[in-house]
């Protein structure tokens, strides 16, 4: 049985790969499907994230990684992929994540989604709060791959970042 994992992994945490690497224990394969999110600004190109994540997840040898702009009920009719594999880290998660899955379930009734929850150690990890310690100048080595960190502070060693200038005090 194959299964999609469709995100925007602006960058993969070790979160993801939690996840990949556990639905890859669940099914024949996973295909980690990198999608462009229309609400997002993101910091990597796609084709850089797939980069990014072939080299984080090269010991795993029945997953796939690609690319689509479209639906991922689109993508897995295209693949023949019954499964869409879903991380869980919160509540707030479980609340969009079902709606997606019963909105997915309309387009496609045979296609599931399988939800599993993140490790407790990842419970707080995204892909934001990666983005956001770094632009400040904070260690994220220890939240993505390490070939990810140096391409995250390579990226914000050329970006200034912008602050609120500090109002003087009045004397």
């Amino acid at each position: 049985m194959i299964a999609i994992y469709p995100g925007s992994f602006d960058p993969i945490t070790r979160g993801h790969l939690d996840v990949i690497e556990r639905g890859c224990r669940l099914f024949e394969q996973v295909i980690v499907v990198v999608f462009q999110n229309p609400n997002k600004m993101p910091l990597f190109p796609v084709t850089q994230r797939i980069d990014q994540i072939r080299r984080s997840t090269q010991h795993l040898a029945n997953l796939k990684v690609d690319s689509f702009d479209g639906l991922a009920v689109t993508y897995a009719r295209l693949h023949q992929a019954k499964v869409l594999l879903r991380g869980l880290r919160v509540v707030s998660d479980f609340e969009m994540e079902l709606q997606m899955a019963h909105t997915n379930k309309t387009l496609d009734h045979d296609l599931e989604t399988v939800f599993l929850a993140t490790s407790t150690e990842h419970s707080f990890l995204s892909s934001s709060v990666v983005k956001e310690i770094a632009r400040f100048g904070g260690p994220v080595d220890h939240l993505v791959p390490q070939a990810v960190a140096l391409d995250i502070y390579k990226c914000y060693a050329k970006t200034p970042i912008e602050s609120e200038p500090i109002a003087e005090e009045p004397r």
